[in-house]
């Protein structure tokens, strides 16, 4: 019984045995977690400055309503593009976008209309980086790997989710 426990667990990981897929993972983990700490410290940041509920809802949806609207167009941009590099792009800017949060907040120059800025381009980002981060998974593991791979990456998109907003 202990054998075939420990063949289970190996066999939940298989797909980290492709070295891009390892790679890939541990840098979306890190990304997502980071995501979700950015946007627990744009909430907290909102209510701090605003003490309004109103505005915290308004800024929520300012990052959503892009991907709802653009996410069909991110897709189609995926199909057409190099998937790697659209990635990479969306990813810096992200991260520039983080950085510029960062600096607002420390410095104590951060207003509510920069948080509402912001916001929309980090939904506008996301309506982009999603569909090709989706289906970059196939391209790196083939099909016989995609649904450990996929399974993983669920796994770490909630794991994130538990972990981003207790960091921030």
């Amino acid at each position: 019984a202990a054998g075939g426990a420990g063949r289970s667990w190996r066999a939940a990981f298989t797909s980290l045995r492709i070295p891009n897929y390892r790679i890939y993972f541990v840098g979306q983990s890190i990304s997502l977690t980071g995501s979700w700490m950015q946007m627990t410290a744009q909430s907290w940041l909102v209510l701090t400055l605003t003490h309004s509920s109103t505005a915290l809802g308004l800024v929520v949806a300012l990052q959503a309503l892009p991907v709802l609207v653009l996410g069909p167009y991110g897709g189609v941009i995926a199909d057409r593009t190099d998937k790697l590099r659209l990635m990479t792009i969306l990813q810096g800017v992200m991260g520039l976008q983080a950085l510029l949060l960062g600096l607002l907040a420390v410095f104590g120059a951060v207003r509510f209309w920069e948080l509402c800025v912001l916001a929309v381009f980090l939904g506008v980002n996301n309506a982009f980086e999603n569909s090709p981060r989706q289906s970059f998974i196939r391209e790196m593991v083939g099909y016989d790997q995609l649904r450990n791979a996929i399974t993983l990456n669920s796994v770490t998109v909630n794991a994130a989710r538990v972990v981003g907003p207790g960091v921030g």
